[in-house]
């Protein structure tokens, strides 16, 4: 054990509880213990996560603190098991839901294998604390979680290959939504798996109560469909829930427990609230640690201080930043504002994906419900359903969620092609700024959505990723009516306006928005940058300083990514250098076609793309100069070049 006793939280205190599973009653002693250890471990977990929230950082508090319970009492059969008790338990706190890793963390600490100190450093920039768990980057993290509903398949795989062990996943009603699962729990009941699912049933997701927005759908009835055992019972009774578990454990075959409980529970504010699902407000937290006797942790988190901000740019106007993943509802709802209510219903369905407040459809569900879908956490099918709606002419489905979420998608996005679908695709959260949750949430295949044939006519598949939020408005305003399957990409982070020469606004009000076309932000003769999204503003700061230094480099916005302006090509066909700059995965970016459709026009200058090509390592906008991708990073790529 690692010295805790700075720690505000005595996690010092902590002691493992072996628990023998064919005993399901707990002695008065392993109660209080087991107890104590589940006050300390909740109360580091606010502790925690609130100092995140204090920098700026974001975060979850709600899914980890809901589970402590059933996570040390995991722990104390896998106590027992490593005293060489029977069953043997795998040792591993599996879990479908990445934004628990808050979980994963303090598990670390507690055997050993982490610092207690890093917990000060939750998702900061180097870190190497990121908001979803990644093995071999973080001590003691043994699994990376993915995406939701990617665990529980990949569970199976391990428990096959350890068939004499009990093997442990928690889950949630969220994670279940995802087809995934449904598929998993059907090889597990055919495969007799002994894997067992504890499944936080708390009726919250980010976007509301799934009881409210999703009828019909029982975690538990869904689950007995499929053939499992399933316990369900209350989550917060510890004498239950640990007869409930040992019962599992003993158990031959797969078991899911469901533990229903409110989500948050005890924190006033907090309690049975969605909000809870994201990092505690620090005020929330200091108030809660302070009714639980934790004035010292409190008080250091009145003394926390927000994270630095990222650097200023020369060509943008720092002081008007748009966030065009919240912009494109407002938008959207100023298209639908102009069509008759009755035409709207009958010729628009927005699908969301529990991602409202994320990309911007909460504003459609507030102004305009009578096409608004709450979907719940299922991409692939909400994608197909609004492809289906789009089917016909004249109909058209919208549909929203992460970029990291499109490869989930593919597979459909052909279907929705092969059929001539009307579909307008908003994925957020695209590229890697201001991504703390890491490498998991990274949006960066994207142009995986252009997965058509190119016969000539007859694929009208569109990716458009506008630079700031002037050409996001031009832009989602004249495509939104065309046919076809229609992407529009926008970051987590917001984006300034860009400025010409003259200091006006480069996307103004006489910019007409022409899909396809290429934008000249700055004209040059010793090559052209060619970027498009967040990198541009970061590319013409690079420009700017470059001609300060005397090498007169251009700047090229491809909002389009994925039409090529052969009057565009021609100019760069005819430049001594060109360098394509994206936040998207340099394997399969922009950059990694562009070279060869130059070289098919003429092009005998130098070469090269950067891109996202590492791992992320936490932070915010720090996420953009870690894969070389600010403005000191684009102007040294550049050079390289010239």
């Amino acid at each position: 054990m690692t010295d805790t006793t700075e720690f505000p939280i005595p996690l010092h205190e902590y002691q493992v509880v072996p628990l023998d599973p064919k005993n399901p009653t707990l002695t008065d002693e392993q109660r209080s213990q087991l107890d104590k250890n589940i006050q300390l471990c909740r109360d580091a977990i606010v502790f925690f996560t609130a100092i995140a929230d204090a920098k700026g950082l974001g975060g979850h508090t709600g899914g980890p603190y809901d589970t402590v319970p059933e996570t040390l009492i995991m722990h104390g059969f896998m106590e027992h098991s490593k005293n060489g008790g029977t069953p043997e338990v795998l040792p591993i706190f599996f879990d479908e839901a990445g934004h628990r890793v808050a979980t994963q963390y303090l598990m670390a600490v507690l055997e050993g294998d982490m610092d207690i100190e890093k917990l000060f450093h939750y998702r900061e920039y180097l870190s190497h604390l990121p908001g979803h768990p990644e093995r071999g980057f973080t001590p003691g993290v043994k699994f990376s979680s993915g995406r939701l509903g990617h665990m529980w398949p990949f569970v199976n795989g391990v428990a096959i290959a350890n068939p004499n062990q009990v093997v442990f996943m928690l889950g949630s009603d969220g994670s279940q939504m995802e087809g995934n699962d449904a598929e998993a729990a059907r090889l597990a009941v055919a495969q007799n798996l002994n894997v067992k699912v504890v499944v936080d049933d708390n009726d919250v997701t980010i976007a509301g109560h799934p009881s409210d927005y999703l009828k019909g759908f029982d975690v538990s009835k869904t689950l007995e469909g499929h053939g499992l055992t399933v316990n369900t019972g209350d989550g917060e009774d510890l004498d239950s829930l640990y007869a409930r578990m040992c019962e599992a454990v003993t158990h031959d075959g797969p078991v899911a427990l469901m533990n229903k409980r409110k989500m948050c529970v005890g924190i006033e504010g907090l309690e049975g609230s969605a909000h809870g699902h994201d990092v505690i407000k620090t005020a929330v937290a200091i108030d809660h640690l302070k009714s639980r006797g934790r004035d010292a942790a409190a008080e250091y988190l009145t003394t926390v201080e927000k994270g630095p901000g990222g650097p200023s740019h020369q060509g943008s106007d720092g002081s008007s930043i748009g966030k065009n993943r919240d912009l494109f509802g407002k938008i959207m709802n100023g298209i639908l504002d102009k069509i008759p209510e009755e035409q709207r219903i009958e010729s628009i369905r927005v699908f969301d994906c529990d991602l409202e407040g994320s990309c911007g459809l909460n504003h459609i569900r507030a102004e305009h419900p009578e096409v608004f879908v709450r979907g719940g956490i299922m991409e692939r099918g909400n994608f197909s359903a609004a492809a289906g709606f789009g089917y016909e002419r004249g109909k058209q489905g919208v549909f929203a969620t992460f970029s990291a979420f499109l490869e989930m998608v593919v597979s459909e996005i052909t279907m929705a092609r092969l059929n001539q679908s009307n579909v307008l695709a908003h994925f957020s959260h695209a590229g890697c700024d201001d991504m703390a949750d890491n490498t998991c949430h990274f949006g960066l295949n994207n142009m995986f959505s252009d997965n058509g044939l190119p016969e000539e006519g007859h694929d009208n598949t569109r990716l458009y990723f506008p630079a700031d939020q002037h050409q996001f408005k031009k832009c989602l305003e004249t495509i939104y009516s065309q046919e076809g399957l229609r992407f529009i990409f926008s970051t987590r982070s917001g984006v300034p306006d860009l400025l010409n020469e003259e200091g006006n606004k480069v996307f103004g009000d006489d910019y007409e928005f022409v899909p396809g076309k290429d934008d000249v932000i700055r004209e040059g003769t010793a090559g052209y940058i060619v970027t498009f999204g967040e990198t541009t503003y970061r590319a013409l700061d690079a420009v700017i300083r470059l001609k300060e230094a005397g090498t007169d480099v251009g700047l090229i916005c491809k909002s389009t990514l994925n039409v090529y302006d052969e009057e565009m090509m021609a100019k760069l066909a005819a430049a001594p250098a060109i360098l394509v700059a994206e936040s998207f995965n340099v394997k399969t970016g922009l950059g990694s076609r562009f070279g060869t459709e130059l070289l098919k026009r003429g092009f005998k200058g130098n070469y090269n793309n950067i891109g996202t090509h590492k791992e992320g390592s936490g932070g915010l906008w720090q996420q953009m100069g870690y894969q070389g991708l600010d403005s000191d990073g684009i102007m040294a790529s550049m050079q390289k070049l010239t």
